[in-house]
């Protein structure tokens, strides 16, 4: 019985399948496709790349060859690829920016409905830097489109908790960041060679921060993580400046001592004009094999700096969870693979995945949109 030959439309309709890996957005619409040939059951397809360095050109031709392949009647598939010239990557540029390729933080747009949480905590060691990861992680692999800005500049950690290695791709000033996970992430780590240290001032960080959130296209995202540094310095108040809509989620361990820090972190959001989402606790037992708990650090940290915050902010700031210790979230860190990926039934993976399923639920609200509605 013969089959029919490949039409047009059907080839076209299955290359609108083919995601960009670094954009998100099907190479049909980002103008990649310049041309589709067809003879007999042979398809050639050309696809132009942002740059010639490309370094997921592999994954698009995969791709491109399984979309094409699946189609009936498609016998064999040539995927050629080219590169954009400078006018084919101002078009792209003005379509993924804006008109006239405006310049801006996109998330300061009135229309925008990305939330923005700001990871904060008084002092280090509490598993900030874990705990931003495994929820934006969490949240991706529940369908919301999430995004990372490492603003730890002195301290960054998340490309090697996200497993990253590549670098950003660069065209002309527009900034694509490497996706993890199904999480988009930026961090100053990813433009420095080998380990060395930062050593900038409170001008420069600002800088830094700014062309993070100007430079880097990430897209309409559901909700945007800042792992910020310890404390109430630069980056937290240039954070605040720049993204006067973001909340802070406050993470904390059960000691008292650190419980006092973070409630300052958290109360810095009075002085900003910031909300403050919730109050995490990390580290809150470690449950031996006898099922009992050790609680190491202490207890009620997390509750007090809930019941502290809601006083001085005049306002309820729940306790979203209490995380307890667990091996595997180390592991999973050093492996570049978080924990709330790797199942097994963790309590810790189960209380991080039960926060990030409370802040997806968080509407965005509709203060201050521009709403399509007439009144006639």
């Amino acid at each position: 019985m013969s089959r029919d030959l490949p039409t047009q439309e059907a080839v076209r309709s299955a290359l609108d399948t083919v995601i960009d890996p670094e954009l998100r957005r099907p190479i049909t619409e980002l103008g990649m496709l310049e041309s589709v040939e067809i003879v007999g059951r042979r398809v050639r397809i050309r696809v132009l790349l942002t740059i010639a360095g490309c370094p997921l050109r592999g994954t698009i031709t995969r791709d491109a060859e399984a979309a094409l392949t699946a189609v009936d009647g498609v016998d064999g598939v040539d995927v050629d690829l080219g590169v954009m010239n400078q006018e084919q990557r101002d078009a792209l540029k003005e379509q993924l920016k804006g008109a006239g390729g405006r310049r801006g933080i996109p998330f300061n747009d009135p229309e925008s409905l990305t939330r923005v949480y700001a990871v904060a905590s008084g002092k280090g060691g509490v598993g900030k830097s874990s705990v931003t990861v495994n929820l934006a992680v969490a949240m991706a692999a529940q369908g919301l489109r999430v995004g990372i800005v490492d603003a730890d500049v002195y301290g960054f950690s998340v490309p090697a908790l996200m497993g990253i290695t590549q670098q950003p791709t660069r065209v002309d000033e527009l900034i694509l960041p490497p996706v993890a996970h199904g999480v988009k992430v930026i961090s100053i780590g990813m433009f420095v060679e080998g380990n060395q240290p930062i050593s900038w001032r409170g001008p420069m960080l600002h800088r830094a921060l700014e062309q993070f959130l100007t430079d880097v296209y990430f897209g309409d995202l559901d909700a945007l993580f800042l792992d910020l540094p310890p404390g109430t310095g630069d980056i937290a108040i240039s954070v605040a400046q720049l993204l006067p809509a973001s909340e802070l989620l406050v993470v904390t361990t059960p000691q008292s001592a650190a419980a006092d820090v973070a409630e300052r972190a958290g109360a810095m959001a009075a002085q900003t004009g910031q909300g403050v989402a919730g109050v995490i606790e990390n580290m809150s037992w470690l449950e031996l094999p006898d099922g009992t708990r050790l609680e190491l650090f202490g207890s009620g940290g997390g509750t007090a700096v809930a019941a502290r915050l809601s006083a001085t902010l005049d306002s309820p700031i729940p306790l979203l969870g209490s995380i307890p210790l667990d091996v595997a979230l180390r592991e999973g860190g050093d492996a570049g693979m978080p924990l709330v990926l790797q199942g097994g039934g963790s309590a810790a993976g189960a209380e991080l995945e039960s926060i990030a399923s409370a802040l997806a639920r968080r509407p965005r609200g509709l203060a201050g949109l521009h709403l399509p509605v007439s009144i006639r």
